[in-house]
């Protein structure tokens, strides 16, 4: 593991360089099309895979409050059309109400090649920043819209006392008269 991080310390962020390079940090209309996750080649993750690219478990703790503010909004995920496996999506902060923060993905469909975030650590290359750690997993682990992460609501479990169907008495069923 202590290979792998200095070997990619001594990488610049290529993702990084093509955004600031090509100026896809503004909202060009005919560079970005909004797209949904089902219709996204995205490779599956499994935990050790994000352990991987996160270098740790701190940032995969923060993920469920950044998914849960992500669909809570308005946001969309945006797929860049001049080339295949790159997409943006914007992630409100969870600290500050007015600030958000831009997100690129460069994946194909087995791996993740890049990522990229505007925020003050999100151009790193050993590990991530918990923006992108966020939606890696949301996206990487396809978890339903239906389903959000966070507190579940066990009242949708339970049932009206009031509403308690009328008990059959099995011992005055026609088939329990049998006769010997």
């Amino acid at each position: 593991m202590a290979a792998r991080m200095r070997e990619l310390l001594s990488h610049s962020n290529a993702l990084q360089q093509f955004v600031t390079e090509n100026n896809l940090e503004r909202r060009s209309v005919a560079k970005w099309v909004d797209t949904n996750h089902e219709y996204l080649d995205f490779p599956s993750l499994d935990d050790n895979t994000l352990r991987l690219l996160t270098l740790g478990t701190y940032q995969l703790k923060l993920t469920g409050s950044y998914i849960q503010e992500y669909l809570g909004s308005d946001c969309n995920l945006q797929l860049y059309r001049e080339m295949e496996g790159l997409i943006r999506v914007r992630l409100q902060s969870r600290h500050v109400s007015s600030r958000s923060y831009l997100i690129w993905i460069r994946y194909d469909s087995d791996h993740i090649i890049g990522w990229y975030c505007r925020c003050k650590c999100g151009s790193r290359t050993v590990g991530t920043c918990s923006h992108v750690a966020s939606v890696l997993w949301y996206l990487g682990q396809q978890i339903p819209l239906s389903r959000e992460p966070g507190v579940k609501d066990w009242g949708q479990y339970l049932d009206d006392a009031a509403e308690v169907p009328e008990a059959v008495d099995s011992s005055d069923s026609a088939e329990s008269n049998i006769e010997e």
